[in-house]
């Protein structure tokens, strides 16, 4: 069995890899990567306890040194469970995302439906029980600019040494968007549930943007969206009935930009039938800059309340690079709310709540 499980996640990641050159521009990203499932991994969908779930995220980056255009990102999705066997599920989803950023109002809008299938491999009254899930979505997408914003050297006028907005910009592309495009995503997960206080580990790995769609503001069709690889594991290492400890690691790669995120939460719960739960933990984001490596882009605070079926994040960046000069180390904010709701009865098929 151990032998079947490193064969298969080495011919996964080999076949990711392979896949993965090619392509041009990048996806925005949540700090709360684990409280936006949708967006992490297609096998996600489904991967829970209860009948159905609902998730929204929301990102403000960088108002201290962009005030009135920070870099803003909104995120929603919804996915029910249905029962196909005792021990397996399938599972379907909606999700919706908006990003927006700067001056010009770069706007990136998506919305994509997405299925997963949930198996049990293993498990016993008294054997850890193991689970995977495959994922897929399938949506479209467009890009846009307001132009109105954006002001040229053609339309500036030296007698009031102001820009005229009334005169031409002579932009051949001025007032273009992207055409609609298609996006498919695919992921694989695994997870398993071991111990009597609920602890659980789970990895995963997902390819968004396979077909690499076309995302040119520009008429020549040569700008493409880079696909993004991820992976990511982490769990629950329950210390004793009330205290956990919840580490996680987050690696991706997309064209020529890289991130690593990497942290831990501590967990307190209360273990009571009304479950109310604690999170509070460090978390530190790695980034390369083409012209030397890797390094230490942000440190983040986070916080997460579980009560019953609600759980609410919140987080903040704190800029460490070279950047932290101009804003003064605030980086982004982070909200993010999920309600799960519970199932009519008991499932065999149990999940974590990532």
């Amino acid at each position: 069995m151990k032998i079947f499980t490193l064969t298969f996640w080495a011919g996964f990641a080999l076949f990711f890899l392979l896949v993965l050159p090619g392509a041009h521009a990048q996806d925005p990203r949540f700090t709360q990567y684990f409280a936006s499932p949708w967006n992490l991994n297609p096998a996600m969908t489904g991967a829970f306890e209860g009948r159905w779930r609902v998730t929204a995220n929301y990102r403000d980056q960088w108002s201290s040194i962009l005030p009135d255009v920070p870099f803003r990102t909104y995120a929603a999705a919804a996915d029910v469970r249905l029962g196909v066997s005792r021990n397996d599920f399938f599972a379907l989803g909606v999700g919706l995302m908006h990003d927006e950023a700067g001056t010009s109002r770069f706007s990136q809008n998506k919305a994509q439906l997405g299925g997963s299938f949930i198996k049990q491999l293993a498990g016993g009254p008294r054997r850890a029980s193991h689970f995977v899930s495959l994922g897929a979505q399938l949506g479209f997408g467009q890009n846009s600019i307001d132009w109105g914003r954006l002001w040229f050297s053609r339309q500036f006028d030296p007698t009031t040494e102001a820009p005229d907005f009334s005169a031409g910009n002579g932009e051949p592309n001025a007032g273009a968007n992207t055409d609609v495009y298609l996006d498919f995503n695919a992921g694989i997960l695994w997870y398993t549930l071991f111990g009597s206080e609920g602890g659980y580990w789970s990895a995963g790995a997902a390819l968004h943007h396979l077909n690499q769609p076309v995302v040119t503001l520009a008429e020549d069709n040569s700008e493409q969206l880079y696909s993004r690889l991820s992976l990511h594991t982490g769990g629950l290492l329950p210390m004793n009935e009330n205290f956990g400890l919840m580490p996680g690691v987050l690696v991706m790669q997309q064209g020529p930009a890289f991130e690593a995120d990497l942290g831990m939460n501590l967990r307190y719960s209360n273990n009571d039938r009304n479950e109310l739960a604690l999170r509070l933990g460090a978390w530190s984001r790695l980034g390369n800059r083409l012209d030397s490596g890797v390094q230490l882009d942000a440190v983040s605070v986070v916080a997460m309340l579980e009560l019953e079926r609600w759980m609410l994040g919140v987080s903040y960046d704190i800029t460490v690079s070279s950047l932290a000069v101009a804003n003064n180390s605030r980086g982004a904010f982070e909200l993010s709310l999920t309600y799960f709701h519970p199932a009519e009865r008991k499932s065999r098929v149990v999940c974590p709540r990532f």
